[in-house]
């Protein structure tokens, strides 16, 4: 690895080698060189904040062949400020009082699969959660079925969202069939959904309202950035809950593909959207960023991962007292995720081992989802094929100190 300094060291802050895949308590992801080179260029003029949401958003409909699209501060306040929206629309006197939502629709319909830790996002907005099916039991039945969506709607629900994971059983077409029967648009949160690519279009196809994307995950973007894209009239309230208008009544010009001032009453107050603004930096660092990720052969990317992965099982298989499995082995189009467990626990137990690497400088983070099961998760996508090696020997090390 290489023994440059970097800042952190400045610091007296140690790095972190990243097994873990692209969470954001660990960093994310490694911003692109070209978008880190941008911000900093960004930060050497001042420019009107519409109109760099502006340009960005026209890069974001062409991505994804919605109406519009806005940048947020990370995907979980596009879900926030995508819920605002569907909340309030255009209503200026419902604007102004978020999170309080008297007398108006504030539900959120949600299958209950869906619930995560995340669902915070939603409430900021002043939406009341409403769990649609229950979980599975294991009785062979899907765990939510598109008509207990259809029946937690009622005529206080402002949106259904839509969690997209891999593992999905409820299919996000029936869920917005069923929502919008009923004139209700569907949220979809693809954070992590990236790759494929061609992800940025197919929710926007099979016609969900909003999608929410992170821009500092597989895109490579400032780690603060999000991506919301959708309906152009949803967007418009996203915008003006977001973007400050901070002038004369008479001089506001907000951003023509963004606004339509003749749809409005006039220029909006500070909206709930407020504390979560995206700076100029943020916004050209993500404009960039995306950019080069469009750009991208998503083949070669993938078969890099892959090639990391392989090494990584041939070398840890070849430590006695470890077991490694392929946890995606039949997804060939996916990134491998390697399983690593012990095959005796009687000297050293899997959460001292991840203790003990955590504890290291640098500190080596591998993904611990899967602890119950007794195994970590390795992502190679999020490491270097140097720091690779040396997740090698450092887990060698402490495995061969416990038989010795």
């Amino acid at each position: 690895m290489s023994s440059q300094s970097t800042v952190y060291d400045e610091l007296g802050v140690p790095t972190v080698i990243n097994c873990a895949g692209e969470q954001t308590r660990i960093s994310g992801t490694l911003m692109r060189p070209e978008a880190a080179d941008a911000m900093r260029r960004a930060a050497n003029a001042y420019v009107h904040l519409g109109d760099l949401q502006s340009r960005a958003g026209e890069l974001i409909t062409e991505a994804t062949g919605a109406e519009a699209g806005y940048v947020t501060n990370g995907a979980a306040s596009a879900l926030t400020l995508g819920t605002a929206a569907c909340i309030a629309d255009n209503d200026y006197e419902v604007m102004n009082t978020l999170p309080r939502t008297d007398d108006v629709p504030d539900e959120v319909v949600i299958p209950c699969a869906h619930r995560n830790e995340y669902e915070v996002a939603y409430r900021v907005a002043g939406a009341r959660l409403v769990s649609a099916g229950m979980n599975d039991l294991g009785n062979g039945l899907e765990s939510v079925e598109p008509w207990e969506v259809a029946a937690a709607i009622t005529d206080s629900t402002a949106a259904v969202t839509y969690v997209d994971r891999p593992h999905n059983q409820l299919s996000l077409q029936s869920v917005i069939d069923v929502a919008h029967e009923r004139d209700v648009p569907v949220i979809v949160d693809a954070a992590a959904e990236l790759p494929p690519t061609e992800n940025l279009r197919r929710y926007i196809d099979v016609g969900a309202d909003l999608v929410a994307f992170s821009g500092g995950k597989a895109v490579r973007g400032p780690q603060t950035t999000g991506i919301l894209a959708g309906r152009a009239e949803l967007v418009q309230s996203v915008a003006l809950q977001h973007l400050p208008s901070g002038t004369h009544e008479d001089l506001w010009d907000p951003p023509r593909s963004l606004i339509d001032p003749d749809s409005v009453p006039g220029m909006p107050r500070h909206g709930i959207g407020r504390p979560m603004k995206v700076g100029k930096e943020e916004l050209v660092g993500l404009i960039r960023a995306l950019e080069l990720f469009l750009e991208e052969d998503e083949s070669e990317v993938l078969r890099e991962w892959n090639e990391r992965a392989s090494f990584l099982m041939k070398k840890l298989r070849e430590i006695d007292g470890l077991v490694v499995s392929v946890c995606n082995e039949d997804e060939p189009d996916t990134v491998t995720v390697l399983h690593v467990g012990l095959e005796s626990t009687e000297e050293l137990d899997i959460e001292t081992l991840i203790r003990r690497l955590r504890a290291e400088n640098p500190r080596i983070f591998v993904g611990e989802q899967t602890l119950n099961q007794g195994v970590f998760r390795i992502v190679p996508k999020t490491l270097t094929t140097d720091e690779a090696r040396h997740v090698v020997d450092r887990i060698r090390a402490h495995v061969i100190d416990f038989e010795g």
